[in-house]
């Protein structure tokens, strides 16, 4: 059992307010707590609704059942905070904007930073809760006086990347109870348990609002225009688009160009001549990039001294790629990023996480591309 024993010799025990999916994850993560002696309150957030969803594409009243049945079986209160209105004014105006801006946004980054561990923090703390835990795959160690956020154990797992960008002054009231498990001791622990959510799929797609057909669900919002699609070698024309706002750097489905015997991928967006250049080949030289720029920083520890040599990912799972980094200029407001190796398909929008060993340090939203000088 946690529990503190105070000057007079009584016996605390702490409170932490989970917060609860519908997932297997956060199922075990309240399960562990509880049996770890504290006083265990879940909260299902709700955060997108039939208001803004596609017909039968928003699973949250599915997930909100799970999370009350498991809530249920652990004997432990379920409430429900409403962010519908922090979430569609931070993450999905940004989404939004990113994608029309010709970029591809990632809004579980901004869903962690302003709902999770800011919106859901700031509520629970206010509720009397000593601690906020959540089912994320990572660790927080205090070292030398300071919280740091490391990456979870399980290495295939590991949703550090995410969570770079959430306020470093939170970690001291944040608990990982899975940062140092295998996702399958997670399941096991589940099943023995018979919990609700033991063999449920682990959720896809966009934070709280699940896998949608993108283009689709883009196209609510963002009215974009057909264009040429250009072979990036030859300069000439070979298809048509459907509007540049939905293709991503590096994608190969959804081109709707025959004939060519080769697979094609998006190597670049000119958003302004409303042309998307294709590049023939998975390893063709147009789809890789020695470095990158990156803005937006923000820094889970001191920021580091410049120049600096480091890891990197820029993208979710990717293994850490050696790098070394400056700023661009004297302001220190963007980072220059020179990879050891070229990347393959740097996309803008998308997240530089830095790390140093274990400790993810921080990051920012990748500007641009350059070639090897």
């Amino acid at each position: 059992m946690f529990v503190v024993v105070d000057c007079m010799g009584l016996v605390e025990q702490k409170t932490v307010v989970v917060g609860m999916s519908g997932g297997v994850d956060s199922s075990v993560a309240a399960l562990l707590l509880r049996e770890q002696g504290y006083t265990v309150i879940g909260v299902f957030m709700k955060n997108w609704s039939d208001e803004f969803a596609l017909k039968g594409e928003c699973p949250w009243e599915q997930d909100h059942m799970d999370a009350r049945m498991v809530a249920q079986q652990l004997d432990i209160p379920l409430y429900t905070f409403n962010f519908e209105s922090e979430y569609k004014d931070k993450v999905i105006e940004y989404f939004f904007a990113e994608y029309k801006a010709g970029r591809t946004p990632n809004p579980d980054i901004l869903c962690n930073s302003e709902i999770k561990f800011k919106a859901f923090f700031e509520k629970a703390l206010e509720l009397g809760a000593d601690y906020i835990a959540t089912g994320h795959y990572a660790r927080v160690q205090h070292s030398a006086g300071k919280y740091l956020l490391l990456k979870g154990a399980d290495a295939n797992k590991d949703q550090s990347y995410f969570l770079y960008a959430i306020n470093p002054d939170t970690l001291p009231r944040v608990l990982f109870p899975l940062g140092d498990m295998q996702k399958s001791e997670v399941r096991d622990i589940a099943r023995t348990h018979n919990l609700k959510t033991q063999d449920k799929k682990d959720s896809q797609g966009i934070c709280f609002i699940g896998e949608v057909d993108l283009r689709k669900f883009l196209s609510r919002y963002i009215h974009d225009q057909p264009g040429d699609i250009v072979d990036v070698e030859s300069q000439q024309v070979i298809g048509q688009h459907t509007g540049l706002s939905s293709y991503t750097i590096g994608q190969r489905r959804g081109m709707s160009v025959g004939g060519t015997g080769i697979p094609l991928y998006v190597a670049q967006k000119d958003m302004q001549q409303n042309i998307l250049y294709v590049a023939k080949g998975n390893y063709n030289p147009a789809l890789f990039a020695q470095g990158l720029t990156a803005t937006d920083l923000h820094w889970l520890v001191d920021r580091p001294a410049m120049p600096q040599k480091l890891s990197a990912k820029i993208r979710y799972r990717q293994t850490d790629q050696a790098c070394a980094i400056d700023w661009v200029d004297d302001t220190h407001t963007a980072l220059r990023v020179v990879f050891d190796e070229a990347q393959r398909a740097i996309t803008p929008g998308q997240s530089l996480v830095l790390y140093d060993d274990d400790v993810c340090l921080g990051g920012g939203s990748i500007a641009d591309t350059f070639a090897a000088e």
